[in-house]
Parts: C-alpha cells; sequence; structure tokens
C-alpha cells in the first residue's frame, strides 16, 4: 500500500480564526494523531489570529482587495523555498483547501510530478459577489471553479445540498461529503448559566434571541435585526443577543442598540453564551456548512436559519427549527414568532437539536477522510490540462 503523505494548501490557516482554519487545524492534528506525515502551505501574518497545528510553511500573499475582508489575504504563489520544502517532504497527495494561486500553482506541480490531487470546497465564493459589486463577472468565476475542482481526483465538500448546487454549474468531478463535526461535551446544554444570563441583563423569563458569527453585512445581520425588533415589538420577553466581532458592529449597535453585545468569544465562554440562549437565529445564505448552527445546535437550541446550502442539510423544519426564505426579512420574522411563542414547541425543538448534533463526531468524520485520501491514492493521478 502506498504511503499516505498529505501536503495541504489554504489560503487560511492561522491568521484568521474562522471556520476553515479550525477545520484545517483539526484535520492536521487528526492526522498527526494516527501517525500520518503532513504538511501545511498557507500564509500567515506577524501575529496570528490563533496558534496553529502541525507545521506551517509560508506562502507570499496579499490582503484581499475587497472592502470589509482587508483582513483576510489570497496566497499569489509558491516561493522558491516553499518548493524546494515541498520536493524535500515529497508528498504522495495533495490537499487543496483554496483555488487562488497559490493552490493554482500546487495544482500544476501535482500534475507535473505525477502526485495525486484532491480538493475541498469550504468557502461559497460566488454568494459573496453581490455585496461587492461583482455579480457581472460570475459566470467567469464559476467557469474557473468549475474548471479547477474538476481538475481533482475527489472533491470533499461539507453536505448534500452543496454537492447539488455545485452540480449544475459544471462541478462533474467525483465530490464526496466531508461534513463538519462538533465537541458536543464543550457545546452542551449544561452550560447554561442563569447567573451569567443575569449579569447580561437577561432576566429568567426572557427568551434571548442569538446570532453568533463574524458581524459582517453579507451575514444578513439585518434581516436578524429585523426579525428580533419585529417580534419583540409584540412580546417584550423576546432579547437579542450579539456574539462576535467584525467591522459591522458599531452600525449595527446604532441600528439595534437594545441589543446585547459580547464580542468575540470562544471557548467555555462562547459555550456558556450559547447554552444561556433560547433561540439560535442565523439568516446567512453564504454558508457551505454552518459550523455555528452545529454548535447552537449541540448546545440545545431550536435554530431559525435560511432554507440555503449549508444550513438545511442541519435544520429539519418543524423539527429542530425552522427554515425561512433567504433575505425574506418578513418570513424571518414570522418564523421566529412561531418558535418563541410557543414553549412546548422549543423545549421539543431543543431535545431534537442536542440528538441530532450528536452524530457528529469529528473523529468518524476525519476517519473518513482519510478513508477517501486512501481511496484516492489508488487512483490514476490527474492528467496536465494546460
Amino acid at each position: 500500500m502506498k504511503e499516505l503523505r498529505v501536503a495541504l494548501f489554504t489560503g487560511n490557516y492561522n491568521h484568521i480564526k474562522d471556520g476553515v482554519s479550525l477545520t484545517l487545524n483539526r484535520l492536521v492534528k487528526f492526522l498527526e494523531s494516527q501517525n500520518i506525515p503532513v504538511l501545511v502551505f498557507g500564509p500567515t501574518i506577524k501575529k496570528p489570529a490563533l496558534e496553529h497545528n502541525g507545521r506551517l510553511v509560508k506562502l507570499p500573499s496579499i490582503r484581499m482587495p475587497v472592502s470589509n475582508r482587508g483582513e483576510y489575504r489570497v496566497t499569489s504563489g509558491i516561493s522558491v523555498n516553499a518548493e524546494k520544502e515541498l520536493e524535500e517532504f515529497d508528498p504522495t497527495l495533495i490537499h487543496i483547501a483554496t483555488p487562488d494561486l497559490g493552490g493554482l500553482k500546487a495544482l500544476r506541480w501535482a500534475q507535473k510530478n505525477n502526485v495525486q490531487v484532491v480538493g475541498s470546497y469550504h468557502t461559497h465564493f460566488t454568494s459573496y459577489f453581490k455585496y461587492y459589486g461583482l455579480t457581472p463577472i460570475e459566470f467567469i468565476a464559476w467557469r474557473y471553479l468549475s474548471w479547477f475542482y474538476n481538475s481533482c481526483t475527489h472533491v470533499y465538500v461539507p453536505s448534500q445540498s452543496m454537492i447539488d448546487e455545485l452540480a449544475p454549474e459544471g462541478f462533474d468531478t467525483d465530490m464526496r461529503i466531508w461534513a463538519r463535526g462538533v465537541n458536543t461535551k464543550l457545546y452542551s446544554p449544561e452550560k447554561r448559566d442563569e447567573k451569567w444570563r443575569k449579569e447580561a441583563g437577561f432576566s429568567e423569563d426572557d427568551i434571548v434571541v442569538t446570532f453568533v458569527s463574524r458581524l459582517v453585512w453579507e451575514k444578513e445581520l439585518d434581516t436578524f435585526r429585523h426579525a428580533v425588533q419585529q417580534v419583540a415589538s409584540g412580546d417584550r420577553k423576546v432579547k437579542a443577543l450579539v456574539v462576535g466581532d467584525g467591522p459591522a458592529r458599531s452600525e449595527l449597535e446604532q441600528k439595534m442598540p437594545e441589543a446585547t453585545y459580547t464580542g468575540f468569544l470562544e471557548g467555555e465562554d462562547l459555550a456558556t453564551a450559547y447554552a444561556s440562549s433560547d433561540v439560535f437565529l442565523f439568516p446567512s445564505h453564504t454558508e457551505t456548512f454552518g459550523n455555528v448552527t452545529l454548535e447552537a445546535m449541540s448546545s440545545g437550541l431550536p435554530c431559525l436559519v435560511a432554507d440555503a446550502t449549508g444550513s438545511k442539510s442541519l435544520v429539519e423544519h418543524g423539527v429542530n427549527g425552522c427554515l425561512a426564505e433567504p433575505e425574506n426579512k418578513a418570513d424571518f420574522a414570522k418564523k421566529l414568532s412561531l418558535i418563541v411563542s410557543n414553549k412546548k414547541i422549543r423545549e421539543e425543538m431543543r431535545s431534537a437539536s442536542r440528538e441530532k448534533a450528536l452524530t457528529y463526531d469529528w473523529d468518524q468524520i476525519n476517519g473518513k477522510l482519510v478513508s477517501n485520501y486512501r481511496e484516492a491514492l489508488d487512483e490514476p493521478a490527474p492528467k496536465k490540462y494546460f
């Protein structure tokens, strides 16, 4: 059997703490626990946002040239030193997590050296285009993305709904599900803390509706604001909790001064905030999976989310939450009203959320990915098309 040696190329590994970087760091930690050699290639900064797992080889990069995304970086290729590191590592499989210039150079290197290459689809890039005035080039972007990923032997996506959306856009390679997991011991209903609620300004009978994510408008923050304010106007017990930070925070605080803002939380603090809430409201429709939704489910919360790729693979309408039409503020307000007005339904949804979250075990999920890696090694390496 051919030895599995993985070179992972990503546009985000330690300089931003988000769902992608956390997922990839967890993967690297798992690979190392299985004694599988792995070397990570990606951009970094002087003061990274997280202490990364494994060894990271720096790739040249530039700040993302898009408004409100300046803290993100885009790789601009592979340096001579990084290519030397790659050659010395001698990978048998290259996993590309970001189809930027670094990813493109990694694809070319794999094809030139007859090394197996797989990809993973983490960010639904085109769903952001309208927020930055890039809709006119969406067609070109889909052409590039489908070409890039079709050059990979496997493409790992987080849900079946993502496969269903990518297939019509020209993705005809072997797409396999690499779901996301959750730490069910950390994110647990047992972390609910009435003292924390009181200190945050909530009374015992308040119904706390929570949003957790980076605070940018493309996460549909205004839909969250409208839905909560609309329902709260008829029920004073409904209160808003916003967990996270970002460039939209100050403007959101002006539009929604009655909400409680915690700033960025992690670990036990984040787990307590989830469990001490009563409803999770996440209107974003740009997610490929929805890590925060799974964390909320594990914490035992009814989840009201957009009926869109990613979220709808986690939330079963009427069972552990509700699905609302993306960008439809009135529909979100209507569904939120249904949830907050019926305590019995909330309790049933709480139990269903927790039960479903318990099936998302990280070791099983990453173990399945390694099995897919080994299957890819038995297949012919991709041919060079350019």
